[in-house]
């Protein structure tokens, strides 16, 4: 008799494994300004850490709806995905063991990467973009600046889109295999403009045609029944989408990036 033929382990996505895992939490991310969580999920022999973020551990704020945050983190996932950059981990919404919120695979860093640094002088050197001058103390000012690179320029058109009023340097995830995250998406998709970033380095300047194609692909999936624009209202309201659809036709009529709008502070503070 033959023996039997035996059949490889299923493949887990991450997703799934966020999903449907077994969340255990070991610990607690002090500097978070909303209760998170880090964590271990463990689904059919894989195991992986990530953070949890409870909708009952948010701070109320005077501009978002209670208990909408971590709906916006899943949201910013769902559109970057549609994207094709993936610049945002997988997150998905989930129960816990303090009730639903937020779940989303930890990156690991890489400390070599440098995408801000403070400079003497009032022009970047080659290979990085201005952000603006910052106070570095007794009456000093440096130049803030980014680094001028693809995978931040495509985290801005991101950020456009979402309307990420929170784009901090401590947001950004660089890793060893040459990826970028991005990851705080709890304060996106407002209906009013509220984009706050570090991003600023393209302002005004004219869209890549990769960036103008992706754009015309959110638009697509955007509009009404469209698979994103189904998804989307699923996590945020019928008027954020809405915006959020307003938003991506508006980076496509006017072709470039978008410029700080004057009502609303352009950097967040602290800008780390």
């Amino acid at each position: 008799m033959s023996a039997p033929e035996r059949i490889p382990p299923r493949s887990v996505t991450p997703v799934e494994l966020l999903t449907e895992g077994e969340l255990t939490v070991r610990g607690r991310i002090r500097e978070a300004s909303n209760a998170a969580l880090y964590c271990t999920v463990a689904h059919e022999g894989r195991e992986a850490t990530c953070v949890y973020k409870p909708v009952a551990g948010e701070r109320p704020l005077w501009d978002f709806p209670d208990g909408t945050l971590a709906g916006r983190e899943v949201a910013a996932y769902e559109v970057s995905e549609a994207t094709g950059w993936g610049l945002v981990p997988p997150t998905v919404l989930r129960d816990g063991p303090y009730g639903e919120g937020m779940c989303q695979l930890w990156i690991d860093v890489t400390p070599e990467a440098e995408l801000l640094a403070l400079v003497d002088g009032e022009e970047p050197e080659p290979g990085w973009r201005a952000i603006g001058l910052a106070e570095v103390g007794e009456g000093r000012t440096a130049l803030l600046v980014h680094a001028d690179d693809e995978r931040l320029r495509r985290l801005a058109v991101l950020d456009a889109v979402i309307n990420n009023a929170d784009r901090k340097g401590g947001h950004l995830l660089p890793t060893e295999d040459g990826r970028l995250f991005g990851i705080d998406h709890g304060v996106t998709f407002n209906a009013e403009n509220k984009l706050r970033t570090l991003l600023w380095g393209w302002a005004g300047e004219p869209l890549t045609p990769e960036a103008v194609e992706v754009l015309g692909a959110l638009s697509e999936g955007l509009k009404e029944g469209g698979a994103l624009a189904v998804r989307l209202a699923e996590l945020i309201t019928a008027a954020e989408v809405d915006a959020t659809r307003a938003r991506v036709d508006a980076l496509l009529a006017s072709g470039r990036h978008p410029e700080p709008s004057g009502e609303w502070p352009a950097i967040p503070w602290p800008p780390v």
